[in-house]
């Protein structure tokens, strides 16, 4: 009995440190590619084209999709804004919350609701978190109106995405008024052995560059 005990201690005990060791090497992977974004991400010349007919909006935890939106924007001409969320701030707090949000649709993000109604164009950006776009963009997604806007979804993500969560978002903003509806997607690979930020955008050139808008 008292080795069975032992034994099992033990075994909670690796369980634990395991945790412990993920969520730091997850949680600090993101720290670092949040600090080697941070020039690319703060690119203002994409932030304020007032006369621009596309916009991009995004959410972004380590600044990966935030890059790629900048990216497009400077393809289609669009300007950029950022969604924020405090739940799922940088550090194991927030990440811990994004892994219990992950495939929630309702969350707390500033800015709730945009003006959309001079845009043609709307790219809504995210990570992908457990195979579901991120909560803030479904959020963004249900409090706002896409009357007669072509709507873009684009996300990247570590292992894949589940089609059935594209499908939901595809019909929800078709119910607030998008015309048309199109997804774009990059893999980057797992934590550790992930596509550089340069390399991220090549691919996406590859495939997305001469797409329209609307399609």
């Amino acid at each position: 009995m008292k080795w069975a005990l032992i034994i099992s201690l033990g075994i909670v005990l690796v369980i634990l440190v395991s945790a412990i060791a993920v969520a730091l090497f997850v949680t600090t992977t993101e720290k670092r590619q949040y600090l080697d974004n941070s020039t690319l991400r703060n690119d203002n010349s994409v932030v304020g084209n007032n006369n621009a007919k596309t916009v991009v909006i995004v959410f972004s935890r380590s600044g990966n999709t935030h890059v790629l939106a900048n990216h497009i924007a400077t393809l289609h001409n669009a300007e950029v804004k950022v969604i924020t969320a405090e739940d799922y701030a940088l550090g194991i707090p927030g990440w811990i919350r994004a892994l219990y949000d992950a495939r929630s649709h309702v969350t707390t993000i500033t800015p709730e609701a945009l003006d959309l109604q001079h845009y043609d164009t709307v790219y809504l950006g995210a990570p992908i978190w457990l195979y579901s776009p991120a909560p803030p963009i479904w959020q963004f997604a249900k409090s706002n109106v896409f009357k007669d806007k072509h709507v873009v979804l684009f996300n990247t993500f570590n292992s894949k995405f589940e089609q059935h969560f594209i499908d939901e978002f595809e019909s929800l903003v078709k119910q607030n008024g998008a015309v048309s509806f199109s997804h774009q997607a990059i893999n980057r690979g797992r934590m550790g052995n992930q596509l550089s930020t340069q390399v991220m955008l090549k691919v996406y050139n590859q495939h997305y560059q001469g797409v329209s808008n609307g399609s």
